[in-house]
């Protein structure tokens, strides 16, 4: 894990001694993790910990402090998310539009026809939030 450096702070800055009361627990549970974040004192470690704290309830900072691996990860799975997706929908497209064609070629349908069910079919698609079935289009055609 790489180490928190403060190195980025301007040279005049200097560091504050503030009293901080915790519980021995609390210690403990700092001394053992102290290791792990490779910080060589308390204060080191309160400090990130401080700085860390502060960008995670802050909304506007919030994916500055998850760590670089994690948010690796999480683009990786959405853009393999996405390209599935887009391959489907491609996939589906090119079926589509071999279903229209063998229906515009078989049917002899005016383009005022055309208009209207298309209107109606995006009403349609609207009101059901695309859950659209071959059974409830069957039963429109039949006027049920």
């Amino acid at each position: 894990m790489k180490r928190n450096d403060n190195s980025q702070k301007s040279a005049h800055e200097k560091k504050q001694r503030i009293p901080v009361w915790l519980y021995p627990d609390t210690l403990r549970a700092i001394d053992t993790a102290m290791e792990q974040a490779n910080c060589k004192s308390r204060s080191e470690f309160l400090e990130n910990a401080a700085r860390m704290y502060a960008g995670y309830i802050s909304a506007n900072n919030a994916l500055t402090y998850l760590p670089p691996v994690l948010m690796s990860a999480v683009r990786g799975a959405v853009q393999d998310s996405e390209n599935r997706i887009a391959r489907l929908l491609f996939k589906q497209a090119v079926e589509l539009d071999m279903v229209m064609n063998v229906v515009a070629g078989t049917m002899r349908v005016n383009p005022e026809t055309v208009k209207q069910l298309r209107a109606t079919c995006i009403e349609n698609v609207k009101k059901t939030g695309g859950t659209v079935t071959f059974d409830a289009a069957v039963k429109y055609q039949r006027g049920e």
